[in-house]
Formats: structure tokens, sequence, C-alpha cells
């Protein structure tokens, strides 16, 4: 084979399969051209740069472990802090390169377990405007052609200096610059290493580079021009102008469930004797699923779907209560907590209004708001569709958020 290893395209039914990736967060820089802040904890909109890149993965359905690589004289540190993600595996010491950086994030998830033909990202701690959607688009792209990166294409005319000089312009036609997430399957990184050993004389300035130079074909899917790299003081003064100083957010929630044969009913946190429980995989409260929708949806967070799969990591029948718990507590650790929430269910059956009140009071417990910031409306459904029908409930919420302080 010459030394080239093929990036092998996954088959149909391999594509049919929720991907599911590794993460290695490298945040061992020295922070150089930053004038003598480390960046990954410089104050980010109230809260540290290196937080923002971890809950953009953490919020991606795709990411299930990650790996943060950090200076190792910051690792006791970053392991301990209150904003790190549930989905943080690991905190492990960074080499004098970027590339040992990565490999010793890539070895630790050896310790866990691993599918050799998986997806593993590696993003950039101080690239903390990643979109989970981003993180999303990489991951399939990567489970499906073996490697792949985001490109954004160079709109700027290009110079090469010479001194104080224009030396020549430089053609742009084909360039774009690199960003992460960057994608490869965790075999083929796996032989990019045993051929050219992270703390060999070679550096590769990416991990593209070093797929490349087996002959791994890498492909691209479109960056994000948000996505920058906070390496200079004004580059954090632009990622607080991209996060806008607003402070407050709206997000909407729906979620909507069939009746089911177990008992009681619950909703809005209350339980209601004589009507059977909504179907599925926690105790199916839709408007505590609806309420939590609109949060994390406010806060860019993804989805309760995304944070709590219906699989073996979520206890069966779990209380939504504490689900909507645990999406505050993620909240307030990324900045920001509920300040109020407008609820309206949808059902023919059963009748509701004895009940609203206490949904109000419960709903106010469980966010830590006043009565009088949440409010909770019901409606029949008019005999519209499967709600109107009898056969299934809805709710739709409306949240806002407010920054923390």
């Amino acid at each position: 084979m010459n030394g080239q290893v093929p990036a092998e395209p996954t088959d149909d039914a391999r594509l049919r399969v929720v991907v599911r990736a590794d993460a290695i967060v490298v945040a061992a820089g020295r922070s150089t051209r930053m004038g003598g802040t480390d960046k990954l904890v410089a104050e980010l909109a109230g809260r540290p740069l290196l937080a923002w890149a971890l809950d953009a993965l953490a919020a991606a359905p795709e990411v299930a472990r990650i790996v943060v690589v950090a200076a190792p004289g910051r690792v006791a540190g970053v392991a301990a802090a209150p904003w790190l993600p549930a989905s943080v595996v690991d905190v492990v010491a960074g080499g004098p390169r970027r590339q040992e950086s990565v490999h010793a994030g890539f070895t630790a998830f050896d310790r866990f377990g691993v599918d050799e033909r998986g997806v593993v990202l590696v993003h950039d701690g101080a690239r903390p405007l990643v979109t989970p959607a981003l993180v999303g688009t990489v991951a399939a792209e990567t489970a499906r052609s073996g490697a792949a990166i985001p490109i954004l294409p160079i709109a700027e005319t290009l110079k090469r200096i010479d001194g104080d000089l224009v030396g020549e312009t430089v053609d742009r036609t084909g360039l774009g610059a690199a960003q992460t997430p960057q994608g490869a399957r965790r075999d083929l990184l796996r032989a990019a290493w045993d051929r050219y050993p992270a703390a060999g004389p070679e550096t590769w300035t990416d991990e593209a580079s070093l797929l490349e130079a087996i002959g791994v074909p890498v492909r691209i899917v479109a960056g994000e021009p948000a996505n920058l790299k906070v390496t200079r003081p004004d580059d954090l003064a632009r990622a607080a102008a991209l996060i806008g100083d607003a402070t407050t957010r709206t997000g909407i929630g729906h979620d909507s469930h069939p009746f089911g044969p177990d008992t009681p009913l619950m909703l809005g946190g209350v339980a209601i004797p004589g009507a059977p429980r909504l179907y599925g995989h926690s105790d199916g409260d839709v408007v505590l699923h609806a309420v939590a929708n609109a949060l994390l949806g406010a806060t860019g967070l993804g989805d309760l779907g995304g944070q709590f799969p219906a699989d073996a990591r979520t206890p069966r029948g779990i209380a939504s209560g504490e689900l909507l718990r645990a999406v505050r507590d993620r909240l307030e650790a990324t900045g920001w907590r509920p300040s109020s929430v407008d609820v309206t269910i949808i059902g023919a059956r059963p009748r509701l209004t004895t009940h609203l009140d206490a949904m109000r009071t419960t709903m106010a417990d469980l966010l830590g708001l006043e009565r009088g910031a949440v409010s909770v409306k019901a409606s029949s459904g008019n005999l519209d569709g499967a709600d109107g029908a009898g056969r299934s409930i809805s709710a739709v919420a409306i949240a806002m958020v407010a920054r923390a302080r």
C-alpha cells in the first residue's frame, strides 16, 4: 500500500446509526500572544473562555465523552472547575507541542474502552463560539469519509510580506482557513502516529496535515465565520462582541406524548390521579419537558433529548422534575438563570383547571422563581389532531433567561 492508509467509507447500515464521537479539547498552550494572560481562563461574558468551548461540544448530541488536555500546572484546577460539563471524563497534562497534547488526550480514552472505527474530534479550547451544529456536521462527515475538517474560504486579498514591504500578491484561489473541531476515525489517527510518533522530529500544525502525510483524504465541510480562535487580546474583544451584551434571551420548547398504560398522569410536576400516564422513557411529563427545551434553546445548549438520551444513560421512569433541576443547574453553570416561563397545555382530557395552580407552584420551586414569574394555561385542542381527540397531550413553553450575576 506504499505506506498509505485508505479512509474506507462507512456502509449504508452504519450511516443510519446516530454518530457518537469522543472529543479532545486542547487547552495546553502558553498564551504567549495574550500579553501574559492565560486566555483559557480569561473571562468571556462572565465565564472562562474554555467553559464556552466545552459547553458547545457537550451540547452536541453526537459527543459522548470529552477529554480536556491542559498545561501540566493547570490540570488540577481545570479538573475541579464547577463549570466542567458532566461529559468530561478526564483532564490530562499536555506536551510542549500541539501534536503531543492531542496524542495525550487520544490515549487517555483507551482507559475507558474505545471503538477503533469510532469518530474522534479534536477542538481548540481557544475557539469558544463553535456551534453544536458544526460539531455534528464534522462528526457525521468523519463517520462517512474517515476524516473531515471545517474550512472557511478566504475573502481578503493575501500579500506575501518582505520586511516592511509587500513582496507579492498571493492568489487566494483554492485557499481556505482551517478551523476545529477536526475529525478522524480512531484507527486512522492511530496509524498516523504509528508512522510519525507524536514526540518525533516532525511538527504537524493540525490533525489534517498529519493524516495527509500518510495519504488519508480529508473531506471539507463549511466552517463558521464566528468560530474564531482567540490568540490575542483583541480576539477576546471580538468574541465578546459576537456573543453580545444582551442580558436576556428567549427560547421556545414543545413536547408531545401519547397516553400509555401506567398511572398516574404527571403534568407540571403534579400527579393527577385517575388519568393514565403519558408514554415515554421518563415519567412523560410534557409540561416540564417543554419548559426544559425552552430553557436549553434560549441558551444554545441543544435539547432535552440530547442532554438525556432515551437509553440506558437515562434511568427509565425518571421524574421529569429531576431532569428540569439538572437543566437549571446546567444553565447556571453556563452563566444563565431562568427568569420567567409561560406554558400552554393542549389536550382534550382530563380537565386540568383545578391542577394549574399546583403546577405553577411546583415549577416555580423547581426553577427558583417567584410564582408570579410562572404562567400555566390549558386548552382542549378544539377536536384537532391527536391532542384534540384525547389520544395525547402536548405542551408549548416560552422561557426567558437572564445572565447570572
